[in-house]
């Protein structure tokens, strides 16, 4: 072989390298706390290299107590953003920030009140007969609103809750906000009992829960990016719920170093029973289905709740449907034999 023709074929190869590097996409996705279970199948498609097989170039940038990345977004700091439930969502559009839905992980906004056994609370409505709702201030200016509208809560009842559950395991008649996948462990981990658990969505509170966001000008002008991002990551959920999930375990708890196995597993294991992630639409269109009428259904809730007025949000701005309830992954769920 002539040298002209080794030449040749190494530029070739060097080109192939070159165009290989410049193929993954530089994409920053921002969380809104600490790394932990709920957010475990974006750091498992970040872990086993699923976002990498997508031709994206991942790095999460995790929120926590003294970190705000919700303006990062609308800013252009960061290119996607996990956030908590819709409400932010319909702030945005309301308030005129070009951010939208564009998947959503969870189907069950893990919103909850606990309560001790065997106190006669047998029902989410006797809840309302509780002389003390420790509630943070704000579930008392977003849930609790629709709670005293559809259930008869009473703003009497209401102390602060500081995330802190002693002054439940205190008194055995109060009730306690919290979140269905963390609490329990804490209260059975402190207390030795696994306390009542009445989860929001299940008694009406439809909203999306860990929603993915993006601008609104990524969606027109990087669709194929956005479509990556979504369906990488909808693998990633896939296979830390019925897979091998130990590299993004391990990969939280490196970016998050008070997370255990125990509380990873714990967590895990609430998502399932209780059907957080994987239930309702997206048993058969996929993990991050969403729908338009559920979404018109939660924002007529909240303004019947009186957190908004009627033509407040413009609900065409606040998700798009185009980048899910294509049954991506599901074929995953079946190979690794999830039910």
């Amino acid at each position: 072989m002539t040298s002209f023709a080794l030449k040749s074929i190494a530029s070739v190869a060097l080109l192939a390298c070159t165009f290989g590097a410049y193929a993954q996409e530089k994409v920053i996705f921002a969380t809104n706390w600490k790394a932990q279970a709920g957010h475990g199948g974006f750091y498992q498609a970040l872990a086993d290299g699923t976002y990498k097989k997508y031709g994206l170039d991942v790095e999460i940038q995790q929120g926590g107590p003294q970190v705000n990345n919700r303006p990062l977004l609308p800013a252009g700091k960061i290119d996607f953003l996990m956030t908590g439930n819709l409400l932010q969502s319909f702030d945005n559009v309301k308030n005129g920030v070009p951010t939208v839905v564009v998947a959503s992980i969870f189907q069950k906004d893990p919103q909850a009140m606990f309560a001790h056994p065997n106190q006669g609370y047998n029902s989410f409505k006797d809840l309302t007969k509780a002389p003390v709702a420790f509630i943070g201030k704000d579930g008392q200016f977003s849930f609790w609103q629709w709670m005293k509208t559809e259930y008869g809560f009473k703003d009497e009842a209401i102390k602060p809750y500081t995330y802190n559950v002693g002054p439940f395991l205190a008194d055995k008649k109060s009730i306690q906000q919290g979140y269905s996948i963390e609490e329990p462990l804490t209260i059975k981990a402190q207390a030795g009992f696994d306390p009542v658990v009445y989860l929001l969505a299940d008694h009406g509170f439809s909203t999306y829960s860990t929603t993915i966001e993006t601008r609104a000008d990524m969606v027109k002008t990087k669709p194929e990016i956005v479509r990556k991002f979504v369906d990488a990551s909808i693998v990633g959920w896939y296979t830390y719920f019925y897979g091998d999930n130990s590299s993004g375990n391990a990969l939280m708890k490196k970016a998050n170093p008070d997370m255990t196995d125990a509380n990873l597993a714990g967590s895990l294991r609430l998502m399932k029973s209780l059907g957080i992630v994987d239930s309702g639409d997206a048993a058969t269109k996929g993990i991050g289905a969403m729908s338009d009428a559920r979404i018109k259904d939660f924002y007529d809730k909240m303004v019947k709740a009186g957190l908004y007025k009627a033509g407040d949000v413009d609900l065409s701005k606040v998700a798009t449907t185009q980048f899910v309830n294509k049954g991506v992954g599901i074929d995953i769920k079946k190979k690794l034999g999830g039910k």
